[in-house]
């Protein structure tokens, strides 16, 4: 039988002590439950029932951040689709002027509060719970059809867009503050593909993404259980981690080969969730291959400094058989 509980292993190693074994978790989205608040709390309990991962990362619906400012979208009923999205809110650099401030009290904010606190009610009290909120860069970028859209415009407008994160910022501020009052433990706080030399320099990020990143996270107070995930190839992990992100776990895709490996990633503060490969040999590989390879990642990594995760949200294809399988071999 284990001898801690999710919770207390997951402190263990925040502190840099041994575990009793490893932890792990993994998530993914359920596009055919996700566009209402019961099909995403159904969703990621049973996920959770099934795996009973070391920490829950609510997976809703990504546009859930930018839905109250108009995006709309055709729901996909379709486990393996994602939604279409059918209007975007920004399209001219003045359309950022336009972007005010929420209350969380907005419908899809709410709808997602709901989330949290059906979750938490119906989950053991040992069982982290993170809710996925984006930066407000990441945010602002879900409002364009497309980033290159939103990297022009803070290079020919940038007051205007400003002016749209702060809005943004007012109002994830109020907004994580009422996820921890739902029963959140804290942020899965995701920069998307924005903190990424694909798309910015390091000095656009610093202006345009690090002051507004820090309000919001600093917002869900000191003792939140934070995760940074910084997404996409080409990353900004190592800038960012050296900042004072609030953050206790960081994770990333180490497999992109852009981005640092595990064992490059000399992290000042906190423990890293990664390791498995979501495209690559857990979404392609046989149930013993994984096996493998998480016995690989054990015997290279430090149970003190790991936990075993994804890169990103694995694809929903991915087979439950090779989930099963890590959760064996653990």
């Amino acid at each position: 039988m284990p001898r801690y509980s999710h919770r207390e292993r997951l402190q263990m190693i925040i502190a840099g002590e041994r575990p009793d074994r490893y932890a792990a978790s993994f998530w993914r989205h359920f596009y055919h439950l996700e566009h209402h608040a019961e099909g995403t709390v159904e969703a990621m309990l049973e996920f959770q029932k099934r795996f009973d991962w070391d920490f829950m990362k609510i997976n809703p619906r990504a546009d859930y951040h930018v839905e109250d400012w108009g995006l709309r979208q055709h729901w996909s009923h379709d486990e393996f689709r994602k939604h279409t999205k059918t209007d975007f809110p920004v399209r001219t650099p003045d359309d950022w002027l336009r972007i005010e401030p929420l209350a969380p009290t907005a419908p899809v904010l709410a709808e997602h509060l709901t989330v949290v606190s059906k979750i938490r009610r119906r989950s053991d009290r040992e069982l982290p719970i993170l809710m996925t909120v984006f930066t407000p860069l990441a945010v602002a970028g879900r409002l364009v059809e497309e980033n290159g859209l939103l990297a022009d415009h803070l290079r020919t407008a940038p007051e205007k867009v400003e002016v749209a994160l702060r809005a943004i910022t007012d109002t994830f501020v109020r907004y994580v503050s009422e996820l921890r009052n739902a029963g959140a433990d804290g942020l899965f706080y995701a920069t998307t593909q924005w903190a990424s030399r694909d798309l910015l320099t390091w000095q656009e990020y610093e202006r345009f993404g690090v002051p507004y990143d820090l309000e919001v996270i600093r917002a869900a107070e000191a003792d939140a259980l934070n995760l940074l995930h910084v997404c996409s190839g080409s990353n900004y992990l190592k800038e960012l981690s050296d900042l004072e992100y609030n953050a206790s776990l960081y994770n990333w895709d180490a497999s992109e080969p852009t981005n640092l490996p595990l064992d490059k990633a000399q992290l000042r503060r906190g423990a890293v969730v990664g390791g498995a490969d979501q495209r690559g040999w857990l979404l392609q590989g046989t149930p013993d291959e994984v096996s493998r390879m998480i016995e690989k990642l054990k015997a290279d990594n430090d149970p003190s400094r790991l936990i075993i995760g994804p890169g990103c949200s694995i694809p929903p294809e991915t087979p439950m058989e090779n989930l099963k399988a890590v959760k064996d071999t653990l």
